[in-house]
């Protein structure tokens, strides 16, 4: 394994993209004549998958982007019920976890935001069913009814958005079924009793009307334990429903009508403890032993969050002859309330007081989507569209500091406003048969402002004095795409983009937010080259897609450790030029008709390029070079899929997968203390099925090889260093149910 990741690592990309290209010739050469009659219709194939990554329906294996498809239903055997679970399975996806849904994040080949100020956007979009996302928290949502996930990578600033900049989650939901009909699913899962409940039902109600509704119960006890007061962490209880109408009075028009409700309650603890200083570990309770993989903790508060994330939108498809025009308005809302124990700790001790926060965070946002489609078909196909968003957050946070003496406490009031007008277009030249061209061009118009007050009563470490402010700022942005497309055979394609990149301007209003923080970030820009081959062989029984990129970001914004009001914090910054460059492989191989092989595999080497270092940093400035945060240079997946057939109807399935990935450095300033060592997961799960009579049952096992890791470290001075625990931390089984009616 080495010896291959230096060979790689010392080569260009486009070196490794030519090689590919020659294997891919060589695939299609080898393949066999086509079959004809009974055994053309038993022959293994590999599913057609259709994806919207140019807004239009196109063959994965056809359109010029680099994608990654996960199938909702796959997710749904597997129990990833969000998009934080599906980082393993797409190698360039990665994920940033923390005490509150607000602090996580999205990061596609290496570039993420890593922040909790309502006065940025995230630099990777999720967007459900045509809805954009204004905050990156809102993703954390239990997905219901799930069609597919499409992962793009890469800048996507014509067709999605301005904040779009690395990437985008696609998420597609099911349509409702022509034909009646109803499923209940249970699952039961150890390592902290997780237990699911989910039901669904769906079909025509009228010539013209269809419908679907999907619910989930779901609760998780969670595999940390409060030494302190007996509660079990790091769990979750949730339910939702999800509701789709499709109207069609006629073959021109259809209106579809979604609205979706989740409530959750999640019990993520603020840290726990891997390792602390002399003075800080004598005040930590004997019930906890600080390790790489300790999940106990003992705090006499218990840190939790309610969230509620909810959504109406209407999509109009009107064909005006050979046109199709579109529309989706949509409204979204989130309210989040967080309980964090800052101080880690469940006694008072001299020079370590108690300290608890509380927020409470209103999110609405209102969006507005116009495209038209022209015909397939013609010299120019091309999408025009214009696009307009107003999002507004309010938070309150409020902090407590308790000594053996007094109480002191602080309130801060902030809100930020965000209101975007778009105009876009992107044309597809068909020069011939064979060789197209690419061109697109979005302009961005951004207002933000935020306004900001804070009061507290007394003189406390971690509450900064009285402050208020307010500020504004409009920028203009363009983004867009050009390059070429060739069809070297009828299973063989190429294509060479360029992109632009943009994500607006960015205050940094929190809490703790003071003078230096009025001055607004300049936006983050990104020029993105990208080479990419797609192939398919063997009479379409294997895929192998492969992409070479090389992107350079300007104005890069970024959290890094500061001091403000006597405690060590991530402050947000333009933290000046980073570069982003690899090889991805995607594949998959339907060996035979009941054996299929899949995989991905991704080298990014994601670096800063050029550090701006902020006055006062509390952290070390010489990181020219260095990984950027949350993204290791080596990342692979791979999956088997096996069915034996038996008498009367019934199907054993056999599946495994494992996900890899090399050492990876959590902290932008390079601390030695925040890397997570190399390490893989291997689940495996067996099922039997009889389809004609529908039902399923399958036993699965997580994390068999029973690997402990992080999916985040952190650290706070010299006190303490502190991780999140992920749900497959340790070995653990569970039986699923499903009954199809």
């Amino acid at each position: 394994m080495h010896t291959t990741h230096t060979f790689i690592a010392r080569r260009s990309p486009l070196a490794v993209a030519v090689l590919l290209a020659v294997l891919g010739q060589h695939s299609v050469a080898a393949e066999q004549p086509a079959t004809t009659g009974t055994q053309a219709e038993d022959a293994p194939v590999l599913n057609t998958v259709t994806v919207t990554a140019t807004r239009r329906e196109e063959s994965l294996q056809k359109v010029p982007v680099a994608v990654s498809v996960v199938d909702g239903e796959q997710l749904e055997r597997d129990n990833r019920n969000n998009v934080s679970t599906i980082v393993q399975q797409v190698p360039t996806l990665n994920y940033r976890s923390g005490a509150s849904n607000k602090d996580t994040s999205l990061f596609i080949r290496g570039v993420g935001t890593i922040t909790t100020s309502p006065g940025i956007e995230p630099t990777v979009a999720t967007v459900i069913d045509g809805v954009v996302l204004g905050r990156p928290g809102q993703s954390t949502l239990d997905l219901l009814d799930l069609e597919r996930i499409e992962v793009l990578r890469g800048p996507q600033g014509t067709l999605f958005g301005k904040n779009a900049s690395a990437g985008v989650l696609n998420i597609v939901s099911k349509e409702a079924p022509e034909e009646t009909q109803g499923y209940v699913d249970y699952s039961h899962f150890g390592g902290g009793n997780e237990n699911r409940l989910r039901f669904g039902i769906g079909g025509r109600l009228t010539d013209t009307l269809k419908g679907s509704l999907t619910t989930l119960l779901g609760k998780y006890d969670g595999n940390v334990d409060n030494e302190y007061n007996g509660d079990d962490a790091n769990g979750y209880d949730r339910k939702g429903a999800r509701g789709k109408l499709e109207f069609e009075p006629n073959d021109e028009l259809k209106v579809t009508l979604i609205a979706d409700y989740t409530q959750g309650k999640d019990t993520i603890p603020n840290g726990v403890l891997t390792q602390t200083g002399a003075a800080f570990g004598s005040l930590v309770d004997s019930s906890v032993s600080p390790s790489d993989h300790n999940r106990s903790i003992s705090s006499e508060m218990n840190t939790r969050v309610d969230d509620r994330n909810q959504g109406l939108s209407g999509q109009v498809d009107w064909a005006l002859g050979d046109f199709t025009l579109t529309s989706i308005t949509a409204w979204r809302g989130w309210n989040n309330t967080q309980y964090q124990d800052g101080d880690r700790l469940s006694q008072i001790a001299v020079g370590a007081p108690q300290s608890q926060d509380k927020g409470q965070l209103d999110y609405n946002q209102y969006s507005q989507e116009l495209r038209l489609a022209s015909p397939k078909g013609e010299f120019n196909e091309y999408v025009l569209g214009a696009f307009y968003m107003h999002g507004k957050s309010e938070e309150t946070y409020r902090r407590a500091v308790t000594t053996a003496a007094s109480t002191q406490s602080g309130r801060a009031d902030y809100e930020a406003t965000n209101d975007s007008v778009a105009l876009f277009g992107e044309n597809t030249f068909n020069f011939t048969d064979d060789l197209r061209g690419i061109l697109g061009l979005r302009w961005t118009h951004d207002d933000l402002e935020y306004k900001h007050q804070r009061v507290r009563t007394g003189a406390a470490t971690g509450i900064n004095p009285n402050y208020a402010s307010d500020g504004s700022v409009d920028e203009d942005g363009f983004t867009g795409r050009a390059g070429f497309q060739y069809d070297i055979n009828d299973n063989l394609t190429s294509y060479i983009t360029y992109s632009r990149g943009y994500k607006g301007p960015a205050y940094n209003v929190f809490f703790n937010m003071q003078a230096r923080d009025e001055q607004p970030l300049k936006p983050e820009t990104s020029n993105s080259w990208e080479v990419g081959l797609k192939s398919t062989a063997f009479n379409n029984r294997l895929t192998a897609n492969v992409a070479v990129f090389h992107t350079e970001y300007d104005n890069y914004q970024a959290n890094f450790y500061d001091v403000v009001g006597g405690t060590v914090v991530t402050r947000l910054i333009n933290a000046g030029s980073v570069k982003t460059e690899g090889v991805e492989l995607d594949t998959a191989f339907q060996v035979t008709s009941q054996f299929k092989l899949s995989g991905a595999l991704a080298y990014t080497k994601a670096r800063v390029d050029e550090f701006t270092c902020p006055a006062n940093a509390a952290a070390n400035c010489d990181i020219n070079g260095k990984p950027l945060p949350y993204s290791p240079d080596w990342k692979t997946y791979v999956r088997g899929d096996y069915t034996i057939p038996l008498d009367n109807g019934l199907d054993i399935e056999l599946s495994t997968d494992y996900a890899w990935q090399d050492q990876v450095q959590y902290s932008l300033d390079q601390n030695e203390n925040t890397i997570q060592g190399a390490y893989g997961i291997w689940n495996a799960s067996v099922a039997l099925a009889n389809y004609n009579q529908g039902w399923r049952v399958a036993l699965l096992g997580k994390n068999l090889a029973d690997k402990s890791y992080s999916n985040g470290l952190a650290y706070s001075g010299t006190n303490y260093v502190y991780r999140s625990v992920p749900r497959d931390d340790q070995r653990y089984f569970g039986v699923e149910v499903r009954k199809d009616f």
